[in-house]
């Protein structure tokens, strides 16, 4: 398989029909793409930064996000609608544009990361519920809190891990 394969697909319900969304590698034409999205996200669900903040955070995202090796969700035209970066096990990112959450984006991307790493983990800020809502009914448990984000900021970490269902115990006679 070479890096812009195609690993996942998964079809669903569009307003203009069937619509089937991809996951693949991105590349350095998709830079400005994954910028968008990041800044749509981020305007959706990250009300409680602070405009300072929210600049300081824009400044480090677009020195370093278009070159990151990230895996895109796109859809039929190949348009890049979500993205996550995986550090090992551990999820460092995951966006989604907001014209597609609820469309099963994110969970594609989640699934795809929980392929290769059974021990997925990751960190949502306490203020943004929503993420942590979302990790929770995909299987996701609370391991943790951090007072501050990864640059020392006053945004609250909450760490997550995701627990597999234990295997069934055989039935016996």
């Amino acid at each position: 398989m070479t890096a812009s394969a195609t690993r996942r697909t998964f079809h669903y319900k569009s307003k203009t029909g069937q619509s089937m969304i991809r996951i693949r590698k991105s590349t350095q034409a998709d830079g400005a793409r994954v910028l968008d999205i990041w800044r749509n996200a981020v305007d959706a669900t990250h009300h409680f930064l602070s405009d300072d903040d929210r600049r300081a955070i824009e400044s480090e995202v677009v020195a370093f996000l278009p070159g990151a090796p990230l895996d895109l969700a796109v859809d039929d035209t190949d348009r890049a609608i979500g993205f996550m970066l995986l550090d090992g096990s551990h999820m460092e990112a995951l966006f989604v544009d907001p014209a597609y959450h609820g469309a099963g984006v994110g969970r594609l991307l989640v699934e795809e990361a929980l392929e290769r790493h059974p021990d997925l983990s990751t960190d949502v800020n306490e203020q943004n519920e929503s993420a942590a809502g979302f990790y929770e009914r995909l299987g996701f448990e609370r391991t943790g809190r951090s007072a501050l984000d990864g640059q020392g900021r006053a945004y609250p970490l909450i760490h997550l891990r995701y627990r597999a269902a234990p295997p069934s115990s055989p039935q016996h006679a």
